[in-house]
């Protein structure tokens, strides 16, 4: 059986898509309110804070992926990260399963300097500092050889569904609420973003791959980046119409967060925004050359046609 811990996010949801299409028909998702994918999900309603609801959860896995998402607060992901990661791995320990981890890039250091697998996680943000310390947990249990574990990690997202992701919620979602699209600081800096359906099919693929435990892998990017300025000018030329917007500069972000509360809680990632973001994915692309990674000009392509956009 192969659990999908958190599974009611877009990661989750596309990832017990993969699973069912290319590994396993044993699938069960994990959740507090977990909703069936397929007719035949087996549903596992529990709290990952709780040890004996993860040990439950876990009960006949072979691999379990952690795709949970947390509220979008930094105390919370101090407080919690780290407590999941800890009763995951606890489970995983008792049960003798196989644990791939989901995680982001926000520990990585805020510069334009290109991101590798060997990149130090030193994030000054709380964010960012929740995050390497999860992640050094399960780090740390890889190296003294308790279980079989793999890191997956991937940049921002954008896509199709409830994909949730700045790019998304500034760009995408403001054009299907027909309201001008904004971007933060810079449109002119090159981005590296993920569409989320490759990153489910990639780890759906790295957790069934016997060899790759025991490192961390980043999920595969189109390499042709594009800036957001590139962004919306690939929107127009689909859409067969000049789409406006609007840079937002810093003045207008530090006045905004004072009334809203998750623009206070962008505010430790906006360096990233005024300086190239480059995610290098080579590695994942040289041990699995066969894999197709969706282009940005037709993941933007599939966001249209998904979202409806005219």
């Amino acid at each position: 059986m192969q659990v999908i811990l958190g599974a009611n996010g877009i990661i989750g949801e596309e990832l017990a898509k993969e699973l069912r299409a290319n590994y396993t028909n044993d699938i069960k998702l994990v959740g507090r309110n977990p909703k069936k994918v397929h007719a035949e999900d087996i549903l596992s309603t529990g709290d990952l804070l709780k040890y004996e609801d993860v040990h439950k959860a876990l009960e006949n896995a072979e691999i379990a992926y952690i795709t949970a998402g947390l509220p979008y607060r930094s105390e919370v992901w101090l407080q919690d990260w780290p407590k999941i990661m800890q009763n995951v791995i606890a489970g995983c320990i008792a049960h003798n399963c196989k644990l791939v981890y989901f995680d982001n890039t926000y520990a990585y250091p805020q510069d334009s300097i290109l991101q590798t697998e060997s990149t130090h996680l030193k994030s000054k943000g709380k964010k960012g500092k929740a995050k390497r310390m999860t992640a050094e947990i399960l780090s740390k249990a890889i190296k003294e050889k308790k279980l079989h574990a793999v890191i997956c990690r991937a940049p921002e997202f954008y896509g199709p569904g409830k994909t949730k992701g700045i790019t998304n919620m500034l760009i995408f979602e403001k054009l299907k609420a027909h309201k001008k699209p904004k971007i933060f600081l810079k449109d002119t800096v090159v981005r590296t973003l993920i569409y989320t359906p490759d990153a489910s099919r990639a780890m759906a693929l790295i957790g069934n791959t016997p060899d790759t435990y025991g490192q961390t892998w980043h999920l595969p990017c189109d390499d042709n980046r594009l800036t957001y300025k590139g962004i919306l000018a690939e929107i127009s030329i689909q859409l067969d119409r000049t789409i406006p917007y609007k840079v937002l500069d810093s003045l207008v972000l530090k006045l905004a967060s004072f009334f809203n509360k998750d623009i206070k809680e962008t505010e430790e990632l906006l360096p990233r925004y005024t300086i190239d973001n480059i995610f290098d994915s080579s590695k994942f692309k040289n041990r699995f050359p066969d894999f197709k990674v969706t282009s940005y000009q037709q993941g933007i392509r599939n966001i249209i046609d998904d979202y409806a956009l005219k």
